[in-house]
């Protein structure tokens, strides 16, 4: 009775063990555990051009090397409503972007090298590589969240000023 006893407490611990070990293992990608802050690196103005007049004044974080620029939002699940990129390329071209790894919506407004926007993509799609080209040339682009551009009444021919933050 005794051993008995000792078999079942044994083979209730082995089983147990057992089934614990088999408990189905949580697959995540290297790219879910990345978390990426928003770090004000300037700000920036977006101006009405019939009026002059400031439509809205955002904080920016500024791309302006190679990683930078390939890296943007991407892998942010959030953006919030004053904040955007900015990109600042070397030269004036066509330029296009595309949502790889980014998990929010975007605005991607294409400004010239006067600082006049010249074309928009509005509310592009988390996680979709469809390239989204500006409709002219530009040297700098800004990414808000999707939506915004139309809730602020940004228009092709409105401006841009900014002032990089001194660190």
């Amino acid at each position: 009775m005794r051993f008995q006893r000792y078999i079942t407490i044994v083979l209730i611990i082995f089983g147990f063990v057992f089934l614990s070990s088999c408990k189905e293992e949580k697959t995540t990608k290297p790219e879910d555990k990345v978390v990426v802050s928003f770090k004000k690196e300037g700000t920036l103005d977006l101006i009405k051009a019939d009026s002059d007049s400031i439509i809205k004044t955002i904080d920016i974080e500024i791309a302006d090397d190679e990683y930078e620029t390939q890296t943007g939002l991407m892998y942010r699940t959030k953006l919030e409503t004053n904040h955007g990129m900015l990109f600042i390329f070397p030269d004036v071209q066509m330029r296009s972007f595309y949502m790889k790894n980014t998990k929010i919506p975007l605005d991607i407004i294409y400004i010239d090298e006067n600082k006049t926007i010249v074309s928009f993509q509005k509310n592009a799609q988390p996680m979709n590589e469809t390239s989204l080209p500006s409709e002219a040339p530009a040297k700098y682009v800004l990414e808000i969240n999707g939506g915004l551009s139309d809730e602020w009444e940004l228009a092709v021919g409105d401006q841009i000023s900014f002032t990089p933050t001194n660190d």
